[in-house]
């Protein structure tokens, strides 16, 4: 099938006789020429254009670059071929050194703990301007995805995870229900094979589906071998649980506690790995990447240690990055505070795919403050109601007590959350009310406190008990289905560089997440990653005249020291006015309801909103270079917003949790998943600033 291949300058579009688009399609062969696009996606003055990729194998390809406009638009590309082209490992790759390369497990791709610990010393003592720390390995992120894969990989070298704040605050740790799988012999994997892509709204990559389905129950069982404790029934077997979207029960679950008895059990292991360091409350800023004409090849991270106010520079033969989502774009969100976007943000700076960006997880059940008996001081996120709950038989009531979910699908309750959270919204516009009831009491109460004990003594704090009374909640930003884009084997469009978890988009959801998919997909590829990890390690790891040329063009970020005291504290409350201004933006025009012209004001107020807060800055005594947690996550919510925000704006049909008033129906021909084209060059939050205070001073 031959491709199309334009080049977009704004409108019209230009062919690709264009020489910028011939030399393009030299780095890319596996494009070809066409008379006509199949579709016309021009790009804005921004450069912020969407496009979208769909069935197998075709893709609408677009560029999102930094103010940039003069980068392809592409259509018809193959997946597979896509994801081979950029990397340059292609799978077989991968596979063959799996093969041919005979990993023994006591000895480290480079070097010891001891000899790694002694060559940082020497690195630190001998440079000026920040540490500088060398592993065979690199994980960003403290969740299920990257503790998973650290302990796999450190069998064969030395291990850095770096997370941003405790070990144990991460998404994983909040996840209440439970792992998906295929345990009970009177389920099926075609059956939760059906139950995860019709969830997605058919727009899941059906390999993927069936790969992630069917390592599932190996992954359970080596999380047991390694500690957990789940539920079990009284015949000594695992209890398994249903949520909506699930023809069968075959939940996994430590009562409604899952992702923390997880979190416990993973982090024990880590803690008693001696080839596995973790360091605390270190801020990625930037990953360590070099370009030679169409490949990216990262080396590692730049991090901010919050506690000792230092850059660290992490030297990393192999980069893992798992960490976590981005809930924090919205106002009211049931993520943790670290869950500001870092992964996509950094990856995309970086040149990497990003795909799938407009599907935004709001889960329909979060406790709503407002309805409780005692009012709770602000919360830093909401606290969830987890998906079981509507699984064990809880009903849903407006403030009447009138049941609605059978008026909006005949699944009830037991929908998938991207129906019951707009029927949800719609009930509470109709209302004018702020929430709902979810009612549980009609259970035996021994059997209410057993499988939720966690709600049940959160609730009580605040006056309710939930075995007599319904419980209020509230729809909240939950999970993002979209992110940096991986292959099977958790490779993403950077060379060395892999990710899994709630950061990345591999296909498995498609437009919208079936309930306990997250941490079974974040097992399966932290698994999958391990031996393609290894393989690139071997073959080329963190090469002495490679580390040099990082350490030389690669501009170490600097601590905001030079500001004074008054500088600082104005930077950081305007960085927390403007923050709280994206959030309601956000809520407001991107919510779980959207419109064409909603998202186009959202696009101006967020472009309004960068400049602002970017001058604000500069005029305040920032320097190009600086770096503090604040500005750093601010900028990463930004670039995340943008990004939710263009993929909607292009999506012109309504698909699992993208709907969109000026395109009510679901469009067979538009069953396509969205790829965010990289721009033509590298940015790092310091370089965008410089070309910014250039442009600004002339």
């Amino acid at each position: 099938m031959r491709t199309t291949c334009y080049l977009s300058h704004g409108s019209p579009m230009l062919p690709l006789e264009d020489s910028s688009a011939r030399e393009f399609a030299k780095q890319f062969p596996s494009l070809h020429l066409a008379e006509r696009p199949m579709a016309i996606i021009p790009i804005s003055a921004r450069g912020d254009a969407p496009g979208q990729w769909g069935h197998k194998p075709k893709a609408i390809i677009a560029n999102l670059a930094h103010r940039d406009t003069s980068d392809p638009v592409v259509n018809g590309v193959n997946k597979n071929s896509l994801m081979n082209t950029f990397s340059g490992f292609s799978q077989q790759h991968y596979q063959r050194h799996a093969v041919d390369q005979t990993f023994d497990s006591a000895t480290p791709v480079q070097a010891s703990h001891k000899d790694m610990q002694e060559e940082t010393a020497e690195t630190e003592a001998h440079n000026g301007s920040g540490a500088s720390k060398r592993f065979d390995f690199l994980v960003i992120g403290s969740g299920v995805a990257g503790l998973r894969y650290a302990l796999a990989v450190a069998k064969f070298g030395t291990v850095a995870i770096v997370t941003k704040s405790e070990p144990q605050e991460s998404n994983t740790m909040y996840a209440q229900g439970g792992v998906s799988a295929v345990l009970d012999p009177a389920d099926s994997v075609e059956s939760h094979i059906r139950d995860t892509i019709v969830a997605g709204a058919f727009l899941c990559d059906e390999e993927t589906v069936e790969v992630v389905c069917r390592e599932g129950p190996e992954r359970v069982r080596e999380l047991i071998a390694w500690g957990a404790l789940f539920d079990q029934s009284e015949d000594g077997q695992l209890h398994l649980a249903r949520e909506g979207g699930h023809s069968h029960h075959r939940i996994v679950h430590a009562a409604d506690m899952t992702g923390r008895e997880i979190e416990r059990a993973l982090l024990t292991a880590v803690q008693t790995d001696p080839n596995i360091s973790m360091f605390e409350h270190h801020v990625a800023v930037d990953l360590l990447t070099l370009q030679d004409g169409p490949t990216v090849v990262c080396y590692g991270a730049d991090t901010l240690d919050t506690k000792k106010q230092k850059v660290v520079r992490f030297i990393g033969g192999v980069t893992m990055l798992a960490s976590g989502g981005a809930g924090h774009v919205y106002p009211t969100t049931t993520n943790p505070l670290v869950a500001t976007g870092d992964g996509v943000a950094l990856a995309q700076r970086a040149h990497a795919v990003v795909s799938n960006m407009e599907f935004v997880q709001f889960h329909p059940t979060a406790l709503a403050d407002e309805g409780l008996p005692i009012k709770p001081e602000k919360r830093e996120n909401a606290f969830l109601i987890t998906e079981a709950m509507r699984g064990a038989g809880g009903i849903l009531y407006n403030q009447s007590m009138e049941r609605f979910m059978p008026l909006y699908d005949s699944r009830g309750e037991l929908a998938p959350r991207d129906m019951v959270a707009r029927s949800i919204d719609d009930q509470l516009k109709k209302r004018k009310e702020k929430f709902v009831y979810l009612d549980i009491s009609h259970k035996p109460r021994d059997e209410i406190l057993a499988h939720f004990p966690n709600i049940a003594a959160e609730c009580l704090k605040y006056g309710l008990d939930i075995t007599k009374e319904p419980i209020p909640v509230v729809p909240a930003a939950h999970y993002m289905c979209g992110g940096v884009q991986t292959g099977l084997l958790g490779e993403t469009s950077i060379q060395g560089l892999f990710a899994a978890g709630e950061v990345t988009c591999t296909g498995l959801h498609g437009a919208n997440r079936l309930a306990s998919n997250s941490l079974l997909e974040a097992l399966v590829f932290a698994e999958r990653a391990v031996e393609p990890s290894v393989a690139y390690a071997f073959k080329k790891g963190s090469e002495q005249a490679d580390i040099e040329k990082v350490e030389k063009e690669c501009l170490r970020p600097v601590v905001a020291m030079d500001l004074n005291k008054d500088e600082l504290k104005e930077v950081l409350r305007f960085t927390a006015v403007q923050r709280k201004r994206l959030q309601q933006i956000m809520w407001d025009y991107v919510g779980i309801v959207r419109s064409t012209e909603r998202l186009k004001v959202a696009q101006r107020e967020l472009t309004e909103l960068e400049a602002e807060w970017e001058e604000h800055l500069l005029r305040n005594g920032w320097k190009p270079r600086m770096v503090s947690p604040e500005v750093c996550e601010m900028q990463n919510l930004i670039s995340v917003s943008n990004l939710v925000v263009s993929s909607a704006l292009v999506r012109q049909e309504s698909r699992g949790l993208h709907y969109t008033t000026d395109f009510p129906m679901l469009v067979e021909s538009a069953r396509l998943p969205t790829i965010l084209f990289p721009s033509s060059s590298m940015t790092t939050w310091s370089s965008k600033l410089v070309r910014r205070t250039e442009v600004e001073t002339r």
